[in-house]
């Protein structure tokens, strides 16, 4: 009897059943974002989180698939799992999937344990800045750039203009400090378990094993079988997904927001934002 009445109860409420939310965290760390582009940032990972941590569960799960890109959005993204869990009282489990590099490594680092695949991708502590230099081509065409600043400083590292050395400096400067405020998190979160490695923090990145070895990850498994492991196997995973409208994602008419030449703008632009998502991704291999 006792049985039948526990099957009318959802799953969450029975006690011989652990039900713990997953939240997916993938894509190029980035502000703003497009339908062509699947891109992480605290706008969009904000909802989601905070849905995931009001759940009655002993846990937290986030799954990690994530090149990196910026490190404010990074940064805050980590911040709002660790208030959370401070806040909720709650232990997170953090899973990478493919990659967790740069500042997808940054966001794991709010794990209270992380677990990777044995070849997944993980680390590259460090910071890029990357660009073209154009000055030659406007030149071949026929073209004559025109700036003109109030400030001598404000047209620095203009990419139609040549790359003057004190700009690269100041440039290499503003990186140092961003990298000194990622390894303080690093050793913050890691602290004892990260091994002594010349190469830790020189933005080089390896595989989940060798991130074992080196301490910065915690153990080598699969969301799945890891928390069963943990919790029982009764465990159940319940994936948190966005908040939607009641028609979903606002479309316009018949799905087209933009007609004519906007659609050829967007179109081209979301071209460009492919090839640079591609080159962050296939800078590890993927």
């Amino acid at each position: 009897m006792k049985q039948s009445l526990a099957r009318l109860l959802p799953k969450s409420l029975r006690s011989d059943i652990v039900a713990i939310p997953v939240v997916r965290l993938h894509g190029t760390i980035m502000a703003g974002g497009t339908p062509m582009r699947q891109t992480l940032s605290l706008a969009s990972a904000a909802g989601v989180l905070e849905k995931a941590f009001s759940y009655s569960a002993p846990a937290v799960a986030i799954s990690i698939n994530s090149p990196g890109g910026s490190p404010v959005q990074s940064r805050l993204i980590y911040k709002r799992i660790r208030d959370l869990a401070e806040e909720k009282k709650r232990t997170v489990l953090v899973f990478v999937e493919d990659i967790a590099a740069s500042g997808g490594y940054m966001i794991a680092l709010a794990g209270d344990e992380i677990i990777t695949d044995p070849s997944s991708i993980v680390g590259s502590i460090g910071v890029v800045s990357a660009g073209f230099g154009f000055q030659d081509l406007i030149k071949k065409i026929g073209v004559e750039r025109r700036v003109h600043t109030s400030g001598r400083n404000k047209a620095i590292l203009d990419p139609f203009q040549p790359e003057k050395e004190e700009d690269i400096e100041r440039l290499k400067a503003l990186q140092e400090e961003v990298h000194q405020t990622f390894i303080a998190l690093v050793k913050q979160r890691r602290g004892a378990k990260l091994a002594e490695d010349d190469d830790l923090f020189t933005g080089l990145f390896w595989t989940g094993e060798r991130g074992h070895a080196l301490g910065l990850v915690d153990a080598i498994g699969d969301m799945r079988s890891y928390l069963k492991k943990r919790y029982g196997p009764k465990t159940q995973l319940k994936l948190i997904s966005p908040s939607r409208g009641l028609f979903g994602r606002r479309l316009g008419f018949f799905g087209l927001e933009k007609q004519g030449s906007d659609i050829a703008a967007a179109a081209a632009a979301g071209l460009l934002e492919a090839i640079e998502d591609q080159a962050l991704w296939r800078r590890y291999g993927l």
